[in-house]
């Protein structure tokens, strides 16, 4: 079935005093764009989490949040520089010393300075954390498929439904259109009964009348292409109904539904026929708009 490229999905998993919050958002997109903001502590996973996503996700901007939290005292440590440590201290006395002032340097102020005190997270078993990280992230991504199906299939719905109107305005289209020449040659034999006066309706040849209503009847045939509208409407129920691509193929084909229904309003030459292909026109952009949405 058809999904769409909106969704949301949120995880949160505890393994010992380990928490992984994982949010995964997706908007529309031509291609599979994917951001991921996630502690440095897990940038050894990038990869494979892109591959994770990508395996899934077809289409769309994909934007990844990864939270992590430790309880567990053990798991991060404060490292001192101590080299830079002394070499700040030897700094302050000597600008005691040049100044003449007292040094009242202390440890806690010499710990106020940049990169004197960092924290780290130790060493950790990168395959368990992937593991668990994994487990949380494919839960967050079934949440969004979940979401992305549901809105898809109501897009699809949506779309079905239009089609079904285009079906009626390219009946009522193909019910009007042979009384297009008709109407035709109904004014122009009254145009002519209105020029011509007995004297000259004598010379005048009916052929003439016959040869202008097929020229006319020729530039206005639509037949062809109301022939291939009900196919490509066909083919729209087909693809909607289908697994995979679904963006993509209806996008090629909106376009060929637009070409013929334009193509049926510059030779119809007729108001009815005209007020039919505007309101065709519009659900055509409609559908458009919809469609950037599927995957």
């Amino acid at each position: 079935m058809a999904s769409s490229m909106t969704g949301f999905g949120r995880e949160e998993k505890l393994f010992d005093t380990r928490r992984y919050t994982v949010e995964i958002k997706s908007v529309n997109s031509r291609f599979c764009d994917i951001n991921i903001r996630m502690p440095r502590l897990f940038n050894f996973a990038d990869s494979k989490i892109r591959k994770l996503i990508s395996d899934r996700l077809v289409r769309g901007k994909v934007d990844v949040f990864i939270n992590f939290d430790d309880a567990e005292s053990a798991a991060t440590e404060v490292v001192v520089n101590e080299g830079l440590a002394r070499a700040y201290a030897s700094a302050l006395g000597r600008i005691a010393e040049v100044a003449s002032v007292e040094n009242e340097l202390s440890a806690s102020r010499l710990a106020n300075f940049s990169d004197v005190l960092t924290v780290r997270q130790k060493t950790v078993d990168e395959d368990a954390m992937y593991e668990e990280l994994k487990s949380c992230v494919d839960a967050a991504l079934d949440g969004m498929c979940e979401m992305r199906k549901i809105e898809g299939n109501n897009l699809a719905e949506d779309i079905i439904g239009k089609v079904s109107q285009l079906e009626t305005l390219r009946n009522e289209i193909a019910d009007r259109a042979p009384s297009v020449v008709e109407d035709y040659k109904a004014r122009l034999s009254a145009r002519i009964d209105e020029i011509l006066t007995d004297e000259k309706r004598a010379f005048y040849d009916d052929s003439r009348l016959a040869a202008e209503v097929t020229v006319f009847a020729d530039k206005c045939a639509i037949d062809e292409e109301l022939k291939r509208l009900i196919s490509h409407y066909g083919q729209a129920r087909k693809i909607l109904g289908g697994e995979a691509n679904v963006g993509k193929k209806m996008d090629f084909l909106i376009q060929e539904i637009n070409r013929e229904t334009n193509t049926i309003g510059s030779k119809a030459n007729d108001l009815e026929i005209t007020n039919r292909v505007l309101l065709m026109k519009n659900l055509i952009e409609e559908m458009r708009e919809q469609i950037q949405n599927l995957v």
